[in-house]
């Protein structure tokens, strides 16, 4: 009798291939609220810059399938209890979503509900998590504002520009099905101060500080962005991390064309693209029209030639 092949099997690999052909170029177009309480500004620019592509592996996005199928779950389990729970904006039928910075910020909502039995009469923004076993103590020992400050920032983002003064966390754990529940307040300060962090972040030419200068620093050590922040790694080549591109109200200007640029273009740039300067992991020497020309940290030259690259298209 043959014996039966090792895992992974040719099936298993298909399947995580399919999740992977179909998650998309990475980049988003907007900064999230859902990371807008990360505690490193470089890192919320590097997202918002495209510099890094965020890619996952089919083991990774099946895991977060699961929690969107969750959610389902989870609204018929609150709709069991008599509240009301919209989990689409009735006028668009598509999800609730909130925007700010000409449209540069934002995210969507899980859902809103009325007639909670802690609150029946109060409108509740709802944000639904998932969490392993380890995740899912601490929040229930120290709560979401204490355990989970970036899930607690992203409420207070919802309610700030909804106009909801409370949410409602509803948090499960993967391992044992157990579920956690628990009451946010809005706190207008927070809120404040979250946008204007994202404005900070949305409408800077350059990447604010890191938030530490030691590479293994843990923040840093298992950031997405460590290779671009810490090693030199190279930056994608987007109209977002071109010295030309400006993030305007309503969208993205190109200085060297002195036009606004729609999303499909700023994915691929022009043959015009110079990396904006704090990119590249060395000093500038010398600039023209369309050339920058650096000493890199090992010491060589190298020269961004917007030119080369033009006429090899």
């Amino acid at each position: 009798m043959a014996d039966l092949p090792a895992l992974p099997t040719p099936t298993l690999a298909a399947i995580y291939a399919d999740y992977e052909a179909r998650q998309g170029d990475g980049f988003r177009d907007h900064l999230g609220a859902s990371i807008i309480g990360k505690s490193c500004a470089r890192a919320l620019w590097y997202d918002f810059r495209w510099v890094t592509p965020s890619r996952f592996s089919g083991r990774l996005l099946r895991l977060f399938e699961t929690g969107q199928l969750e959610e389902d779950r989870m609204v018929r389990n609150l709709r069991a209890t008599g509240a009301t729970v919209l989990e689409l904006d009735p006028e668009t039928g598509r999800q609730i979503r909130v925007e700010a910075h000409g449209g540069h910020f934002g995210g969507s909502l899980d859902g809103v509900a009325l007639g909670l039995l802690e609150a029946p009469k109060t409108w509740h923004v709802l944000e639904f998590k998932t969490h392993g076993v380890k995740s899912f103590a601490d929040l229930t020992a120290k709560g979401v504002v204490a355990s989970k400050p970036q899930h607690a920032a992203q409420m207070q983002i919802y309610m700030h520009l909804t106009g909801i003064t409370n949410a409602l966390y509803m948090a499960v754990c993967k391992n044992t099905d157990a579920l956690h529940i628990e009451r946010v307040e809005a706190d207008p300060a927070v809120a404040e101060r979250l946008l204007e962090k994202a404005g900070r972040v949305i409408f800077a030419q350059h990447p604010p500080a890191r938030i530490s200068e030691d590479p293994a620093w843990f923040e840093c050590r298992f950031c997405d962005y460590h290779a671009a922040c810490h090693e030199g790694g190279a930056a994608a080549v987007t109209c977002r991390s071109c010295l030309h591109s400006t993030a305007v109200v309503g969208g993205w200007h190109c200085a060297r064309h002195n036009r606004m640029l729609a999303p499909p273009e700023q994915r691929t740039a022009c043959g015009r693209h110079l990396f904006i300067p704090d990119l590249v992991p060395g000093e500038v020497i010398d600039t023209g029209d369309d050339i920058v020309t650096y000493r890199m940290n090992d010491g060589a030259s190298w020269s961004n030639d917007a030119r080369v690259t033009e006429a090899t298209e």
